[in-house]
């Protein structure tokens, strides 16, 4: 399979000798070219503006800002996490406790014993910055304290 390629024709120019007349009246038209094409960019410029504010009304009316939003996002993720952390730390526990209980092996026992202080710190680990987050950054907005 052979490809053939064709020669590509150039553009002839136009004449040098072009009347004044001629001349301007290109000029003028490219000017009335040049005009219309800035007054529909603006046009259409103004009409994307005035839909993003027809279509997206809510953020240019809400009263709340970004930090209320993400206040109220923390507390609700505070909540959850707290409800979460707090079954699954209950459950860890019980198991360590149970083993400390029931088993003979010293060394089970101090494991189940280190096992129960760690679940009980990281629970209140947890809860604590959560509650730092959710409560108390608030009142720290802005780096001004606010009761």
């Amino acid at each position: 399979m052979t490809l053939k390629i064709k020669p590509i024709k150039l553009l002839k120019r136009a004449p040098a000798t072009i009347s004044t007349d001629q001349g301007d009246m290109e000029q003028e038209a490219e000017q009335k070219s040049r005009a219309a094409s800035a007054r529909r960019n603006i046009f259409w410029a103004l009409f994307a503006t005035a839909m993003v504010f027809i279509i997206f009304p809510q953020p240019v009316l809400a009263a709340d800002t970004i930090w209320t939003k993400f206040s109220d996002v923390m507390k609700d993720i505070y909540g959850k996490l707290l409800g979460i952390s707090t079954i699954i730390a209950v459950t860890a526990a019980t198991i360590a406790l149970l083993v400390r209980m029931i088993s003979r092996n010293q060394r089970a026992v101090d494991e189940a014993s280190t096992w129960l202080k760690r679940i009980t710190i990281t629970w209140i680990i947890l809860n604590t910055l959560g509650f730092i987050i959710a409560y108390l950054q608030p009142w720290f907005a802005g780096g001004q304290y606010t009761p």
